[in-house]
């Protein structure tokens, strides 16, 4: 892995964790069209860590507040949520621990990304478009979480996307668009971290190259102005763009991987 590569690849994986496009299908994607081997297990590490130093850079006074309450007060709304967080987390840590390996090898089919861009993108512009947006974190029970995070173990598939897939059902379950992504981002640090720690005990210090550094430092980068675009553009604006996006990126992938055939 040179160096242009792992700033390419950062860049991919800062934008794509956090907007709701798939960073796995990406990460997949991009290597297959431009003809790149597989950048491998110490490389999925770096990424990962960069884009947990994002969320934990942008979101730690969340989290504070979050884990004081949680352990001291449980039933505050912060120490509701809190717990709401932890059950939310369950699904899709087991369904990542048992189909590890299916992840890592016949998920990994551009074919069934471009479907899964093209499906999920459908999901979100319908969730989007015909779901009330009336509540807000302070409104959500244990019944919206458990189904928000039942539905971010989807996320196994790349082109699904855990943003993407927890977003459109916290539209389903009536919260508003920044309140979806909000909700979708606390969700998601447990599950990075997780995910990130367990690989991290998997490499050796000769693993840490200049590409594994500069990995880490363009992902978080990258990633932390991400979680700050979205949750701005989203006061404003609707998932449209991210929908027209899956699909016409979908679309170009399935056209490519037949005329490989």
């Amino acid at each position: 892995m040179d160096l242009f590569q792992a700033v390419i690849l950062g860049i991919i994986q800062g934008l794509s964790e956090f907007l709701p496009i798939s960073s796995s299908g990406h990460l997949v994607l991009v290597p297959w069209l431009a003809g790149w081997p597989y950048a491998g297990l110490t490389f999925d590490v770096a990424l990962h860590v960069g884009t947990l130093f994002a969320i934990v850079i942008f979101f730690w006074r969340d989290w504070v507040m979050l884990l004081a309450d949680g352990l001291r007060r449980k039933k505050t709304a912060e120490g509701l949520m809190f717990w709401y967080l932890v059950l939310a987390t369950i699904p899709g840590a087991a369904v990542g621990y048992l189909l590890e390996d299916q992840a890592e090898t016949i998920f990994r089919n551009p074919l069934l990304i471009g479907i899964m861009l093209m499906v999920m993108g459908v999901f979100l512009h319908l969730a989007d478009t015909r779901s009330p947006a009336i509540k807000k974190l302070k409104d959500m029970g244990l019944k919206e979480s458990l189904l928000i995070g039942v539905s971010q173990a989807l996320a196994i598939l790349p082109g699904v996307s855990r943003s993407g897939i927890t977003m459109t059902v916290g539209r389903l379950v009536g919260l508003t668009r920044e309140t979806s992504a909000r909700f979708s981002f606390l969700l998601a640090t447990p599950i990075i971290a997780g995910a990130g720690l367990k690989k991290l005990s998997e490499i050796t210090p000769a693993d840490l190259t200049p590409a594994f550094l500069t990995g880490i430092v363009v992902s978080a980068a990258v990633g932390f102005l991400a979680i700050k675009f979205l949750l701005q553009y989203l006061v404003r604006f609707s998932y449209s763009v991210f929908v027209w996006y899956r699909l016409i990126l979908g679309a170009l992938v399935i056209m490519v991987y037949l005329i490989r055939l």
